[in-house]
């Protein structure tokens, strides 16, 4: 990958106006988005194991860095706790000075470090090494004193900064933090973390509180849901669709669900024939309809609709009878999608 030079740093102020400060800004964008996608031929087993090795970890993800380096580690610690692994960012100043006691044998250690050669790191990872904890390097020199002290090494290596001395770390901090949500993200799809489950560990936030919604918490219930027996003719089902936002359930023995009608199935029927009015609803309904119970996550209920193109659906006990209705338009007034 060829570099992308700066611009003429020899220009005065007065010619660097609105259209170079924009092409300024491009070249900084081209050259970091180029930086992140040159990880994509780095990526090798290493990463893979990376991520089993943190999966199987009993202990938590230590993270450290310095400088710049560490404003990543903080950040990764931080989505990696949030996403289901307990993980904790150590400064090397803190760890040399008492926070070493946070460090257990079944702790893995994330370094970040752009050359591979903080001093400070290194002395951090000999300390750990004796405890029996395993490292995994973030860096940009595969063949660093860093990479040599670890187990595992990601390479996060970039062919230019996008500053236009080539110095100031930009593109390398981008590509580490790229680095660090791929672990993150790939981690959190091998526990199989799902929403809910970032919700519980969000309860604080706005985005936790409306993962968190339950949908007899949306659902509608009593004479808003349309009900009828599996006996019943289309000219009820006509009668019991008015007013109940275009759903009807169909109840058997038991007044258990065993069917749903729409108003999209009472269209298609209308283009099939004019006299309805005797047809059964059983010949009907979709016999076999999706439902949610009413304890489940709304943000489940999202998931079921859009998997299956449907905007309403029945929510049922565990005796599988009706006790209300969940609608998309509620989720989407609530905000959960």
């Amino acid at each position: 990958m060829s570099k992308i030079p700066p611009k003429d740093a020899s220009k005065k102020q007065a010619e660097y106006g609105p259209e170079e400060i924009l092409e300024e800004a491009r070249r900084v964008i081209r050259i970091e988005s180029e930086g992140v996608s040159g990880l994509l031929e780095r990526l090798d087993r290493s990463f893979a194991e990376a991520v089993e090795l943190l999966y199987k970890c009993k202990g938590r993800a230590i993270v450290s860095g310095v400088g710049k380096s560490g404003i990543v580690g903080r950040k990764l610690a931080a989505t990696l706790t949030s996403t289901g692994t307990p993980a904790v960012y150590i400064h090397p100043v803190d760890f040399l000075h008492g926070d070493m006691g946070l460090v257990t044998g079944g702790d893995v250690f994330i370094a970040v470090s752009k050359s591979g050669e903080t001093s400070e790191v290194e002395r951090m990872l000999h300390l750990c090494k004796r405890l029996g904890v395993k490292v995994i390097a973030i860096t940009g020199e595969k063949n660093s004193s860093l990479a040599r002290l670890s187990e595992l090494v990601l390479d996060a290596g970039v062919p230019q900064e996008a500053c236009p001395h080539d110095l100031v770390p930009t593109t390398s901090t981008t590509a580490a933090m790229a680095m660090g949500d791929a672990l993150a993200v790939a981690l959190l799809v091998h526990r199989d973390f799902r929403a809910e489950d970032f919700a519980r560990l969000h309860p604080a936030g706005s985005l936790g509180g409306k993962l968190l919604l339950r949908v007899e918490e949306l659902m509608i219930t009593g004479k808003d849901v349309g009900t009828v027996s599996d006996r019943a003719t289309m000219e009820e089902v006509l009668l019991a669709l008015v007013g109940k936002r275009g759903i009807c359930a169909v109840l058997g023995e038991g007044d258990r669900l065993t069917g749903v009608i729409t108003d999209g199935d009472f269209k298609r029927l209308l283009q099939k024939t004019r006299d309805f009015m005797e047809i059964k609803a059983v010949d009907v309904m979709n016999k076999r309809p999706k439902n949610v119970h009413p304890e489940e996550l709304c943000v489940s209920a999202v998931k079921m609709m859009e998997s299956f193109s449907i905007i309403s659906m029945p929510v049922v006990d565990e005796k599988n009878r009706v006790v209300g209705m969940v609608h998309l338009h509620d989720l989407m007034r609530a905000k959960v999608i």
